[in-house]
């Protein structure tokens, strides 16, 4: 698992380099004391994961990770457990409260790892998900899906000639377990099955008669 961290403080970057150089499955190839020299590095450098502190002085953390356009899985490190909620918000797979150990590193770390394997099994050998609706596991082919839609703690799901189905989870989650090269991040709120898409603009993706807005950080196509 490809990871980078970010932290103002040259101190806590060593910590991150010590845990991670314990945890075989972490590869942690580069660190940065200023966000925006870390820009240039995830443009060109396939990036699974984020170790990204909060509190930094020119940008915070959370307007950092916002403003990337296809942002890896993120674990924020910071020493302010009152940014814990908004770090949550942007669905970061882990908070780490300064000073953290090995162990709870380890975890965090085990969380991402889980997932990103997760996602690799589903792009190389399913053709389905299995989503919560109701009280009931449904399979949802990938074809079947046109797109995706957040609202609140849970995600709309908007089929081909069927109903749509509402089940609990944040749109980073899902994401994760969809086939990469198949859907697109086009906004914050909204992911599109790429063989679905009629026509699009610099503004919007069209699925039938439905108009999806591109959010500002995103495009389309994804580079």
């Amino acid at each position: 698992m490809i990871a980078i961290a970010i932290d103002d403080e040259p101190i806590a970057l060593e910590v991150i380099k010590s845990h991670a150089a314990k945890v075989p499955f972490v590869d942690l190839k580069a660190t940065f004391t200023n966000a925006f020299e870390a820009i240039g590095f995830l443009q060109k450098n396939k990036t699974d994961l984020l170790f990204l502190d909060i509190k930094m002085p020119d940008i915070s953390g959370i307007e950092f990770f916002k403003s990337l356009t296809n942002p890896p899985m993120v674990i924020f490190t910071t020493a302010y457990s009152e940014h814990a909620v908004e770090g949550f918000e942007v669905s970061a797979i882990d908070y780490l409260l300064k000073p953290f150990s090995l162990s709870r590193f380890l975890k965090a770390c085990t969380k991402a790892n889980e997932l990103l394997s997760f996602k690799s099994g589903v792009s190389r050998h399913t053709d389905h998900i299995f989503l919560k609706d109701g009280y009931e596991q449904v399979k949802i082919m990938f074809d079947d899906i046109l797109y995706i839609e957040a609202s609140g703690n849970y995600l709309n799901i908007f089929l081909k000639d069927q109903p749509k189905i509402m089940t609990r989870s944040t749109i980073n989650d899902l994401a994760m377990q969809l086939p990469e090269n198949d859907f697109t991040r086009v906004h914050r709120s909204y992911i599109v099955n790429n063989r679905h898409i009629e026509k699009y603009n610099k503004q919007a993706v069209f699925i039938g008669f439905t108009e999806i807005p591109i959010g500002n950080t995103y495009q389309f196509p994804a580079k």
